[in-house]
Formats: structure tokens, C-alpha cells, sequence
């Protein structure tokens, strides 16, 4: 078996890399962020306006449609977990039944993977704001000191204090001394690389669990959709 087919075998499967790619892996940490807030808020508001409204039924076709939009959300979620993180979690919706919408609409409600897409959502928020203030620390460290050789002259004084400059415990004002602190700068940069990755493999796990099916095991009918398929062949079974 050849390399490339173990891997699309094992992203089929549900699986992500050991170590998704770095640049992947930065880019969907950093925006955690502001979709975290952004789901967040919307969640949050348009929960309110539903429940406050429901009592003249105005709230419940509300409430529908926030129901219908988390799960959009889910399914944009997996897509880009697979885009960013080469992580593939099939669907986990139960098949809805033919007949009423009313009969459709328990199906919906009463299927745990509603649910758990909820709750990814809303635990985006906390998490992308740690993940963001993990990445901006590492590397804004990591950079300041690689590049302290070549920025320090340009500092008031020609001078780089550490911590800060009203309590100076070392004080960089020549290339010579600067170059130690741009070694631990290569060295941060290394660490945050590694940390880039892991948080990432960390995040694409615990998504797999909330937004994969219970159990880890696809969904029979999506078990024959290749994984090279664009998402959305399987993104609208469900809906």
C-alpha cells in the first residue's frame, strides 16, 4: 500500500495527521478568534430575540432557523478543518424521515448531533481566545528577539531593555549583544512552531469528538462518499 493511499484511507476514516502542517495550522488557531466571538454573539443574540419573542410565536420560526443555522456552521466547521488541518470528520446526522415537517423537525431536535455541534460552537469562543493569545505571546516573542539585532539601534536611546524600560534588568545596545538574544529568538521560534502544530492536532482531535459522529463511526451512508469528493456532496445530507 502506497504512502498516499494510507493517508487517504486514514483521513477517510476520520483521522488527522499526527502533526498537521504548520502554515494550516497557524492560519485556523489565529482564526478561532474571531469566529469564536462571531458565533458566539450571534448565538447568543438571536437565542434572546427567539426566546423573548416566542410567547407571541414569532420566536419559533426564530428558533428554527438558529437551530438550522449551528448546524450550517457544523458543517462549515468540518470543511475547514479539513482545508487548514487535512482533518476529515464525516457527518454525524441521523437521516431525516419522510413525512411532516413536524416529524422531520423531532428528528432534528432529538438527534445528539445537533446538540454537540452547539456546544463546539459555543466552546469556540473560550478556546480561540486562548489559542490566540497562546500564538500572539509565542511568536511575537519569538520574532522580537531574532530581529532584536537589527531593530535595537532604532530604539529610544539605541538602547533594548529587558522586561521593559522602567525596570531594566539587561540592556542591549550593540549587535554584538543582541546576538545571543536573536539565538533564543531561533530557538522560541522552533518552540513555537511545535506548539503551533500540537495545539492544532489537539483542536482537530476534540472537534472530531463533538462534531463527528458518536463513537467515531461514519454514518453507512456516508461510508461510499470518497474522500477527495468536494465536501458539500455530503454537507447536505441532512439538512
Amino acid at each position: 500500500m502506497t504512502p498516499a493511499s494510507t493517508q487517504h484511507e486514514d483521513v477517510q476514516h476520520g483521522d488527522t495527521r499526527p502533526a498537521p502542517g504548520f502554515w494550516g495550522s497557524l492560519t485556523y488557531l489565529l482564526l478561532n478568534f474571531p469566529l469564536g466571538i462571531l458565533a458566539f454573539v450571534l448565538l447568543t443574540t438571536w437565542a434572546a430575540v427567539g426566546v423573548g419573542t416566542a410567547i407571541i410565536w414569532l420566536g419559533v420560526p426564530l428558533l428554527a432557523l438558529l437551530v438550522l443555522g449551528w448546524r450550517g456552521a457544523a458543517r462549515l466547521e468540518r470543511a475547514r478543518l479539513y482545508a487548514l488541518l487535512d482533518t476529515w470528520v464525516p457527518m454525524p446526522y441521523r437521516s431525516l424521515p419522510e413525512g411532516s415537517q413536524r416529524e422531520r423537525w423531532k428528528a432534528r431536535l432529538g438527534d445528539p448531533a445537533t446538540w454537540r455541534d452547539l456546544a463546539y460552537l459555543v466552546l469556540l469562543f473560550p478556546l480561540g481566545i486562548a489559542q490566540f493569545t497562546l500564538m500572539v505571546a509565542f511568536w511575537a516573542t519569538s520574532l522580537s528577539l531574532v530581529a532584536l539585532p537589527v531593530y535595537f539601534r532604532y530604539l529610544p536611546g539605541g538602547t533594548f531593555h529587558l522586561p521593559s524600560d522602567g525596570w531594566s534588568w539587561f540592556a542591549v545596545d550593540s549587535t554584538f549583544e543582541a546576538l545571543p538574544w536573536a539565538a533564543l529568538g531561533v530557538f522560541f521560534a522552533a518552540l513555537s512552531v511545535a506548539l503551533t502544530k500540537a495545539i492544532a492536532g489537539a483542536h482537530a482531535r476534540f472537534a472530531r469528538v463533538l462534531l463527528g459522529p458518536a463513537g467515531g463511526t461514519p454514518r453507512h451512508e456516508d461510508a461510499g462518499i470518497p474522500v477527495d469528493a468536494p465536501y458539500g456532496v455530503n454537507a447536505v445530507a441532512g439538512w
